[in-house]
């Protein structure tokens, strides 16, 4: 299924997903014995078994204690794994805020008994109800890592960070005297639409943008018009982290919104000088929650798997893995990590980061913002050249 084709399914099926309801299976009271395997959605880099590198690995020693095989299928954007929890037949999910939500409106994660998680209250105070996954007082996951969406650049084309978003929004010349057209990228999804609105709430301040994903008609409009603009230098778009550290790598690309993820990735292969930033005007991110289908074909293992993510291990290792902050705050001491490590992940930036979060038509305040259908449609149109 290409791409804009996972998108409109997901807003058919999902669309706050009143026609669709998926029988809850009765939460459990008590973890019993293990069915032998426990199937994830996750992103990539989120769930690693040391194939990559030896010294990171949280999945064969839990495999080891529990007797449940960890199968696990990557997606590479929220809309890809709303489709993929709404298909059916896996477990658990680690979604993002804009995916979070639709998963509870459909009734397609179920509600987690917080008392069988033994470490529930080791979680950051700020994440434990946080509103991407708690409803009405009930929690339909157990955080697990969050982050900033970066800017990612080349640092042999700036020798100080840049300091604003407009590197890729807008046509100029970089410190090494070339022009940024087709040299930059942009991350490909109609979530995509609120970093544009973020550059905006901070240089167009008469625009009077408040939240980049509760956006008035006009505030949306000049949203995308700034996409279209951003269109005519950008080099391509990225939906596939792989594939943004070769762009990086051996396709002259030299800044681009993107993940810790891909930043360790560059570094670690070091051929291209790599530098990450949040510039001035804050950043998007994701605060990702582990979520349980409601049909979960192996609970009790699920149940095992969601303690297990809470432990220093799992916290600690996907955080070093990934260049995450823990959703477990005193896992910043394990080893792998260490305290310098947090700082270098932007445990200090919470307060920046505009986390994910489903646009909805109902705004607060008795105001009317434009839905995320209406994000998928207009984002389509950008891609099409309309």
């Amino acid at each position: 299924m290409s791409q804009r084709s996972k998108w409109t399914a997901t807003v058919t099926a999902a669309a706050f997903v009143l026609a669709s309801h998926v029988a809850n299976a009765d939460m459990l009271t008590s973890i019993g014995a293990g069915e032998g395997e426990v199937s994830i959605v996750a992103w990539p880099g989120y769930i690693e078994r040391g194939e990559s590198d030896p010294n990171y690995d949280w999945v064969t020693g839990f495999e080891k204690e529990t007797g449940c095989k960890v199968s696990i299928k990557t997606a590479g954007s929220s809309d890809e794994m709303v489709s993929l929890m709404n298909a059916g037949g896996f477990d658990l999910v680690t979604a993002s805020g804009d995916a979070s939500l639709r998963l509870i409106a459909g009734n397609t994660v179920q509600e987690i008994n917080t008392s069988l998680i033994k470490d529930y209250g080791k979680i950051d105070p700020r994440l434990q109800s946080a509103v991407w996954h708690t409803v009405n007082g009930k929690h339909y996951g157990v955080p697990w890592q969050w982050g900033a969406n970066v800017l990612m650049y080349n640092a042999s084309v700036w020798e100080n960070a840049p300091q604003s978003w407009n590197v890729v929004f807008e046509e100029q010349t970089l410190p090494d005297g070339k022009s940024n057209k087709g040299r930059v990228e942009a991350y490909y999804g109609p979530i995509y639409v609120a970093d544009a609105a973020l550059y905006l709430m901070a240089n167009k301040p008469e625009l009077g943008i408040t939240d980049p994903y509760a956006l008035t008609r006009p505030q949306f409009d000049a949203a995308i018009d700034l996409l279209r603009q951003q269109r005519q230098i950008v080099n391509k778009y990225w939906g596939d982290a792989a594939a943004q550290v070769d762009d990086f790598t051996s396709e002259g690309v030299v800044a681009s919104t993107s993940w810790p993820y891909q930043v360790n990735t560059l570094r670690a292969g070091g051929k291209v000088k790599i530098g990450s930033t949040v510039p001035k005007e804050g950043a998007t991110g994701w605060a990702d929650t582990t979520m349980m289908h409601a049909q979960a074909p192996h609970p009790n293992c699920a149940y095992m798997w969601l303690n297990h993510s809470l432990s220093a291990n799992a916290q600690a290792g996907t955080a070093a893995w990934f260049g995450s902050v823990p959703a477990v705050p005193e896992t910043c001491s394990d080893p792998i990590l260490t305290e310098q490590g947090c700082k270098i992940n932007g445990i200090q930036n919470f307060a920046r980061i505009h986390f994910w979060k489903t646009p909805v038509a109902n705004c607060g305040g008795g105001r009317e913002c434009v839905p995320y259908r209406e994000w998928v449609a207009a984002y389509q149109a950008v891609q099409s050249g309309q």
